[in-house]
């Protein structure tokens, strides 16, 4: 394809009209939160009560979703299948590609050390697309490959015992339909959960269409609106579909241990009044404003944790493309930019990290040129594959190897984080590798044993599913409110969006639409010409969208 920049963009307005989302209410600016920008400028509480309002758009889905019959059907399937030896396996791309991992390593942990636990355990996997390698960094075009979801579906030897759980925020990712696609070819039950109207998706987008009108496929549509940051999908779509489907699997393990019911929509309108309670929204903004001036004196921010290290790495890693920060970067890498953020275990070396962390061997991809070019991947993947494999992924240390590049610059913080009291352990390992930091601080969530507490009340059951909510929900208030107070959105848009992959590119360009007043032709020229200059840039880099809102001013 010719590589001039308005030859790109006519090929994409011309032939990729399947990746123009607009139309898509989690892609629209949320009313509710339209003055999200100015409410930041004003002060950092009243921008974090806006952002905390449309949470309440979750549970009201949740009071729907929670005692319909699809939902019914998901839990009785999954109880069906793990009593007949088969497994279920979640299957996301980007946030809930962590997602699925997350709820696989809350399921193996709550399973572990007990009577038949390892093979308990064994009954829940993920699809991660990209695989491990994308707990921890973007894996550029992958979600626009229903041929990657097939092989990865392929490659975890699902059978009719088996049941795909697929999560796409949007409804319409290419990865994860291809595995609701080949799961169905294998014979297994399949459901799909998304955050847009099914009959606006079966309406306008074929790949939808093929797989909500399929009869075999158990649709559950946890529509709540717009996100609170405009196409930011890690908000309030991720939280729905973590609430749903992580209350599916607690309720499984709760009838395979004997454990009392929990009443999920009450939890979590209960976990909402706790963290929008006037001193916890004082603590949320104190931080924000705590984080922001590290970064803005030219510090970084390194995050310890222990067990919710998982829920950490999928807010922390979303940062990079929503935000166009420096992505964390492997630990033999001097070229590239130093992440702003990065998370590490003190108690364990990289590799033991992991394997508590994820309960399991690393799943990582090791596929060949040759297997990029038999999926019909673009020329430029299959001639240069992505490293992905499980040496490449132990290269990021989130151990307590190498802390000194993370506090060399005078200006650093490290942030212990916990759920619930801190193990005492845990405060010993991060005073001992915080030593060299020039700012030591906590970010402590359900309880009192912090610099900045969240006193908030969680509802846990087996698999503590209500804590793993609140430090979602913690953390994303934090770093969306973080990046406001930073000037990285416009209104309630992510102005500073990276343009990784095809939805990006559309959401790019809409956003400058929107910002700078062109067509969407205009728009689209301007943003592929940028993405062109951006790639000749050295160091840290602008986003495109930046770029060409700036060019497009001039003129």
């Amino acid at each position: 394809m010719n590589n001039d920049p308005k030859a790109l963009a006519d090929h994409f307005i011309r032939e990729e009209t399947q990746f123009h989302l607009g139309f898509l209410p989690t892609e629209q600016s949320n009313p509710k939160s339209r003055t999200l920008e100015a409410d930041f400028k004003s002060s950092a509480e009243k921008g974090t009560a806006c952002l905390q309002r449309i949470d309440w758009d979750v549970w009201e889905m949740a009071t729907r979703v929670l005692a319909s019959e699809p939902f019914h059907r998901l839990v009785e399937q999954g109880h069906h299948t793990l009593l007949n030896g088969g497994r279920i396996v979640f299957s996301g791309c980007g946030a809930t590609g962590r997602l699925s991992i997350l709820m696989e390593a809350m399921w193996r942990r709550f399973w572990g050390g007990s009577p038949d636990g390892d093979r308990i355990a064994n009954q829940v996997e993920s699809i991660m697309t990209g695989g491990d390698y994308a707990l921890v960094r973007s894996v550029e075009f992958f979600e626009d490959y229903a041929a990657f979801g097939r092989r990865q579906v392929r490659e975890a030897a699902m059978t009719a015992r088996d049941m795909l759980v697929a999560i796409t925020e949007g409804g319409e990712t290419s990865s994860v339909l291809g595995t609701v696609d080949e799961a169905l070819a294998r014979g297994c039950a399949v459901f799909l959960l998304f955050n847009n109207p099914a009959d606006v998706l079966a309406a306008r987008l074929e790949r939808s269409r093929k797989a909500i009108e399929d009869p075999r496929v158990c649709v559950l549509d946890l529509y709540c609106g717009p996100m609170a940051l405009a196409g930011s999908t890690r908000m309030q779509a991720t939280t729905s579909e973590q609430l749903v489907a992580g209350a599916a699997l607690e309720i499984l393990a709760h009838r395979l241990s004997g454990r009392p019911p929990v009443d999920y929509a009450t939890a979590f309108r209960q976990l909402l009044e706790g963290l929008s309670a006037p001193a916890n929204v004082k603590t949320l903004a104190d931080y924000m404003k705590f984080e922001a001036d590290i970064y803005s004196r030219g510090g970084k921010v390194t995050y310890f944790a222990d067990d919710f290290l998982l829920d950490i790495f999928t807010d922390t890693t979303e940062r990079s493309p929503t935000f166009m920060l420096p992505p964390f970067r492997k630990f033999d890498d001097t070229r590239s930019p130093a992440p702003w953020t990065f998370v590490k275990n003190p108690l364990h070396s990289t590799s033991e990290t992991w394997r508590l962390s994820l309960k399991r061997p690393l799943r990582c991809l090791n596929w060949t040129p040759q297997d990029y070019a038999a999926m019909g991947a673009e020329d430029k993947i299959a001639a240069n594959p992505p490293a992905l494999a499980a040496q490449d992924l132990l290269k990021f240390q989130i151990g307590r190897e190498n802390v000194e590049e993370r506090c060399d610059s005078g200006k650093d913080a490290c942030v212990q984080i916990t759920v619930g009291d801190p193990p005492t352990q845990l405060t010993d390992a991060c005073r001992q590798l915080g030593a060299g930091f020039a700012v030591r601080t906590s970010l402590g969530i359900g309880t009192r044993l912090a610099n900045h507490a969240l006193d908030v009340p969680c509802t846990d059951g087996a698999l503590e599913l209500m804590s793993h909510l609140a430090i979602k929900l913690a953390l994303n208030t934090i770093s969306t409110g973080t990046m406001a107070l930073m000037g990285r959105i416009s209104g309630n848009w992510m102005s500073w969006v990276d343009c990784t992959n095809k939805k990006l590119l559309d959401r790019g360009t809409r956003l400058l639409v929107e910002l700078a007043g062109v067509d969407y032709r205009t728009a689209c020229e301007a943003l592929f010409q940028a993405i062109e200059d951006q790639q000749q840039l050295d160091g840290e880099k602008p986003s495109p969208v930046q770029i060409a809102l700036s060019r497009l001013a001039k003129k």
